[in-house]
């Protein structure tokens, strides 16, 4: 009952509902008379015959003809009885067999389904509704911040301008609301005016329209909008978004800094007073293919190694973890620290002949970005692209397919220091990604993963950094909501804050935080200031905030084992 109601109360209150009952009553009310007349002259033509049947007989008889059924228990005998049985069977078909259900579906088992659609997609959330993400499209960027969202426990609402797609998506188990982008209503039936945050990821249009839109009812609400276009930050920011991102180019700025000979050091990712996070590749540098322990990093540069990349998956360190060419080691320290850790393992971009260009492979967005990227640090690139418009009259651009080896030796890669993999196809980044890597066993690899999901698929084929779109993207806005939990633009790794409480009187050692959780404590905080690498072996007080690393999953553990 509690669904047929509201199905009953759209159907019956939509205006062309109840044109359609009447149209479908009218129908019936013809069908009536047709079958009444036929019975009379079914009486009239027997009398002529002889023959005499009750009233319900010749009501009988005339639907049976109708709907070709034909008992033949009660037949005429004359012409003009047969051709009247004709001319009656022909109506049934008509109207019994063709007319009737047309009709039937059009006007009310459409209809029908359709109120059932609405009924069970919601078209509001309920007025206590509070701090809430309203998202405006499902996409890769989109999905991957839901996962991000239920993980810390922020609630969200996805807004579906389509009454299919909103009833896909529901039946999916995305918590959905249909209503129209340009509505003011609709954004009020969301508690707009509650809620945390709006994240509109269409093209540039719709997002000014969706942004403008919520403005006029709501001038508090943060609206974070992804630009495609840079002409479009202004008007996005006149219609009311408060942080817009070119996610496109900041993606290939991110992996034009990452090639050989434009930082050989440790590339800063994140900072919190003294105390800095920053990457460091191994290859072709003096930590390749020893120990951590032979290295003496910490001896040397007072630098902590958090832990460390390899293909694509976050590993803990331990005095005897190998470094190999493919090692991407997270560090933290101050930038004293971080100094030292360049000026003892850094190697000179003079290393690499400017003969050596960095070969990037697709010339979007993404590819434009990364090549700006290398532009500032001087080093030369090539751009392999197929589509003519894209490379007319474009320096440093070479027309042609990158999967073509005549192409790829144009462009250089037999003397290429880096490939730059930017296409927005997955299955393609992966194809191009093992060409390469058989062309080019020593090449760096760089690539794009638009997915998630082809992080891994990536790093087997031979990449030796894959950055994800989708998670980039989600991390930079799930950063917009709390300052005290960050997720770094590397693919899913956490900085966080916690209390000592549950820690205190015992030392990082005692407590085998590392051990136990997967986290590393990298800093704590106390009334006299910062303490950045904290020794191990010092007894941790209650009051002390630690600043931790980790993975998300680490995180998780850490939290329900020594969360307040």
């Amino acid at each position: 009952m509690k669904t047929v109601i509201p199905q009953l109360a759209y159907f019956f209150g939509n205006n062309t509902s109840r044109r359609n009952v009447f149209l479908l009553v009218r129908f019936f009310l013809v069908l009536v008379v047709i079958v009444t007349v036929y019975s009379v002259m079914f009486h009239v033509l027997m009398l002529l015959e002889g023959k005499e049947y009750s009233w319900i007989t010749g009501f009988y008889w005339s639907l049976t003809v109708m709907s070709t059924l034909g008992f033949g228990d009660i037949t005429f005998t004359s012409d003009i009885g047969l051709v009247f049985s004709i001319i009656v069977l022909l109506t049934g078909i008509v109207y019994l067999l063709v007319m009737l259900p047309f009709t039937f579906i059009q006007f009310f088992y459409a209809p029908w389904l359709e109120a059932q659609s609405r009924a069970k997609t919601p078209r509001e959330l309920p007025p206590e509704t509070k701090n809430h993400i309203i998202l405006t499209a499902l996409d890769p960027i989109t999905t991957n911040l839901i996962k991000k969202l239920i993980f810390h426990k922020y609630e969200y609402v996805i807004l579906v301008d389509d009454l299919q797609q909103a009833l896909e998506l529901h039946n999916l188990g995305y918590k959905t609301v249909f209503g129209d982008y340009g509505d003011p209503d609709t954004y009020r039936r969301l508690q707009v005016q509650n809620a945390a945050m709006v994240v509109a990821t269409h093209d540039d249009m719709v997002n000014t329209g969706i942004a403008f839109t919520i403005r006029e009812i709501c001038r508090e609400i943060p609206i974070v909008t992804s630009a495609d276009k840079a002409h479009s930050l202004d008007i996005l920011e006149f219609a009311g978004s408060n942080h817009i991102f070119q996610f496109s180019k900041m993606l290939g700025k991110s992996l034009g800094r990452r090639v050989l000979g434009v930082n050989m050091g440790a590339n800063i990712l994140w900072r919190h007073e003294q105390l800095l996070i920053a990457e460091a590749p191994a290859m072709r540098t003096a930590l390749e293919g020893k120990t951590l322990v032979a290295t003496r990093l910490r001896e040397k540069t007072g630098v902590t190694v958090v832990g460390m990349w390899e293909r694509g998956k976050f590993e803990a360190t331990g005095p005897n973890t190998l470094i190999t060419a493919s090692t991407v080691l997270v560090l933290a320290g101050s930038a004293e620290q971080l100094e030292a850790f360049d000026h003892h393992f850094s190697i000179s971009s003079k290393k690499f002949s400017h003969e050596f260009p960095a070969l990037i492979l697709g010339g979007g967005r993404v590819g434009k970005a990364a090549a700006g990227a290398l532009k500032e640090q001087k080093i030369p690139y090539k751009i392999v692209e197929k589509s003519p418009t894209r490379t007319l009259e474009r320096e440093n651009y070479i027309h042609g397919n990158a999967a073509d080896i005549d192409i790829l030796q144009k462009a250089g890669i037999g003397k290429a220091r880096s490939v730059i993999i930017t296409t927005h196809n997955d299955d393609m980044n992966v194809y191009l990604t093992i060409y390469c890597r058989q062309l080019r066993p020593d090449v760096q690899i760089i690539s794009r993963a638009n997915s998630e999901r082809s992080v891994a698929k990536l790093h087997r084929a031979g990449a030796d950094l894959v950055m994800s779109f989708a998670s980039m993207a989600a991390n930079t806005i799930v950063n917009l909501l709390s300052k005290e939990q960050v997720l770094m633009m590397v693919e899913g790794l956490s900085i966080f804050k916690a209390t000592a409480q549950n820690l205190g009187g015992k030392s990082l050692v005692e407590n085998q935080v590392r051990e136990k959780t997967g986290c590393s404590v990298v800093a704590i905080t106390r009334e006299e200031g910062l303490i950045l690498n904290p020794d191990p072996f010092t007894p941790l007080e209650k009051t002390d905030a630690l600043i931790l690393v980790g993975t998300v999953e680490a995180e998780k553990t850490f939290m329900e084992r020594y969360g307040t």
